[in-house]
């Protein structure tokens, strides 16, 4: 493990993945592995999976947004948000709604129950963050999402 690996590990590496603590990046890794999969569970209870979570959340927030604007706030291809779609229409939670200057793009709209899932998988979802980053203060919560958000506008540059 070179020096700064290791100042950044705070010891040698006991075997294991000891050599790779050093880097930001499996640290990151390790981290979203756990809250992952804690939100997996969090969100069994609601049938939904994080980006359909998220994609409901958007929908919404935003009500009226076409496809392509949900998968630019997603970051994902078009291509792969149509079975996000058809999964929430599928189960009701939202409508696709033709947009009136453009009939060939259509407008997401949540239905009641999607706004009702969406408000109790989110208060689901804030326990779950409540509780997992509870080993940080406030402050150190607030630190974090300042370099996340930095990080990632550095990264889009």
């Amino acid at each position: 493990m070179t020096d700064a690996a290791q100042d950044i590990a705070g010891n040698a590496p006991q075997g294991g993945d000891g050599l790779l603590a050093g880097y930001i990046g499996y640290g990151m890794k390790r981290a979203m592995s756990i809250v992952q999969a804690d939100l997996s569970r969090v969100l069994a209870d609601y049938d939904l999976r994080a980006v359909s979570f998220s994609a409901l959340s958007i929908i919404v927030g935003e009500p009226g947004l076409t496809q392509t604007q949900l998968a630019d706030a997603l970051q994902i291809e078009r291509s792969n948000l149509v079975t996000i779609i058809d999964e929430l229409a599928g189960r009701a939670l939202i409508i696709r709604a033709p947009v009136a200057h453009d009939r060939r793009r259509h407008a997401l709209m949540p239905t009641t129950e999607g706004r009702k899932l969406a408000e109790a998988a989110q208060h689901s979802v804030a326990q779950h963050e409540r509780a997992l980053f509870a080993c940080l203060t406030v402050a150190e919560q607030a630190e974090l999402q300042r370099i996340l958000q930095k990080f990632r506008l550095a990264a889009k540059s």
